[in-house]
């Protein structure tokens, strides 16, 4: 017999959920109820999680006890009003359901039900390789501006390029090549380095006539010889002076696009430059908005942003993020992973994964949601002490974070870029 399924749209209707077309084994899946008006009396689910008057609580559910917790809703005077499948995890079909409320600082909307946001931007009118490296685009140097402060590790820029002679445009989470001048030790061209965009598509002067990355130069000893080596694009970038010329290819990658859900909730981990896609982002959020340079798109939605540094100075456009929480306390959310300065729990450095440990049962309530996107860009290396940490909350609620993780990337929630 068919399980009813309540379906998230305008009209809400109830539709039918018949396991043997919706793939996999039905017995092992996982659905997350969305519920609003539980009210508030001795019964609770058996995990002891307390239920609240008002708002919406999200219940992750097996398959075999679907029936029965929609029972259990109905006389507690609750409302279902999304389900949506999640997963497939094992041997979950005895699991007891897991209630996660959204936290205090996301913002609410009780008037209507949340639907499923569209899972990516759409990527029809995404545009790809405009320039290819055999015909690049030569744009000028507009400004070259340090961004690390006195006192901080290396050598970071903010670099502005002009593209009003050409057709360069692009979305925020691409990246655009640059092909240094000169030739290599052989006497061939030098590659192309691709680099996150750090503007929106509108530019730092929302004309749409710019580009800005955010580069670090490359510095490291040689492994034999122990001489210091610097990168090759790098350093001609970090470098490079005002209204020289510059071969620009791309843009390239539709990996790191925004939703284009108004109310999403965005997660973003980065460690140094790997916060460029993320000035983007908060520009389009919050900037954008301030100029009234793009009507279309209003950001009401979270998002949170945690950000792993060495010290303080290296804060990149730490004034602008500042600001952006200052004035927008309920939509931005800023949190810094300090590591020479600040100490994790165990008396160490203050790493991005300790600041997720530190906030993952909030975080992993959030992934809840079906309207939740969560990006990583960074050094490479933070992957594996975010999957830790992150795999110990979800295994506190009885998931398996490895197949809850594939699960969000299938649904194009879970967005990765690191080197």
């Amino acid at each position: 017999m068919p399980l009813l399924q309540l379906v998230g749209s305008e009209s809400c209707k109830l539709t039918m959920y018949n396991p043997s077309v919706s793939g996999g084994n039905a017995g092992s899946r996982l659905f997350l109820y969305e519920v609003q008006g539980l009210r508030q009396n001795a019964e609770t689910d058996k995990a002891n999680n307390p239920i609240r008057k008002s708002g919406s609580v999200f219940i992750t559910v097996p398959y075999p006890r679907m029936n029965q917790e929609m029972q259990r809703i109905t006389r507690m005077g609750g409302k279902i009003v999304s389900i949506r499948p999640i997963e497939t995890v094992g041997a979950m079909s005895n699991a007891t359901p897991t209630v996660t409320e959204v936290p205090p600082s996301q913002p609410e909307t009780t008037a209507k039900p949340m639907t499923q946001a569209t899972p990516k931007a759409k990527t029809a009118d995404v545009p790809v390789n405009l320039y290819k490296p055999n015909a690049p685009f030569v744009g000028k140097v507009i400004s070259n501006e340090p961004l690390v402060d006195e006192g901080g590790l290396g050598i970071v820029q903010h670099i502005t390029f002009d593209l009003s002679e050409g057709d360069l445009h692009y979305v925020e989470g691409q990246s655009i090549g640059i092909i240094p001048a000169g030739t290599d030790a052989n006497g061939k061209p030098h590659k192309l380095r691709l680099y996150s965009i750090a503007s929106t598509r509108h530019g730092d002067h929302m004309d749409g006539k710019t580009v800005s990355l955010c580069v670090r130069q490359l510095e490291y000893k040689h492994p034999e010889t122990n001489e210091t080596v610097y990168g090759v694009c790098s350093t001609y970038l970090c470098h490079i002076e005002p209204s020289a010329d510059v071969k620009i290819t791309g843009p390239v990658g539709k990996e790191m696009l925004l939703p284009d859900d108004p109310e999403a909730t965005i997660i973003m981990l980065a460690t140094g430059t790997g916060i460029a896609p993320f000035r983007a982002y908060l520009w389009r959020m919050f900037k954008e908005e301030e100029k009234k340079a793009n009507p279309n798109y209003q950001f009401k939605g979270l998002a949170w942003l945690i950000f792993g540094v060495p010290y303080t100075p290296n804060i990149l456009y730490k004034e602008e993020l500042e600001q952006i929480q200052a004035q927008y306390p309920n939509n931005f959310r800023l949190t810094y992973a300090i590591s020479r300065e600040q100490q994790n729990p165990e008396g160490g450095r203050m790493y991005i994964q300790h600041r997720v440990a530190e906030h993952a049962p909030e975080l992993w309530q959030l992934m809840q949601k079906p309207n939740t996107h969560t990006y990583m860009c960074g050094l490479k290396g933070m992957e594996d002490g975010i999957d830790e940490a992150l795999s110990a909350e979800a295994s506190k609620h009885g998931v398996d974070w490895v197949e809850f993780r594939k699960q969000m990337k299938k649904d194009h929630r879970w967005h990765v870029e690191t080197y």
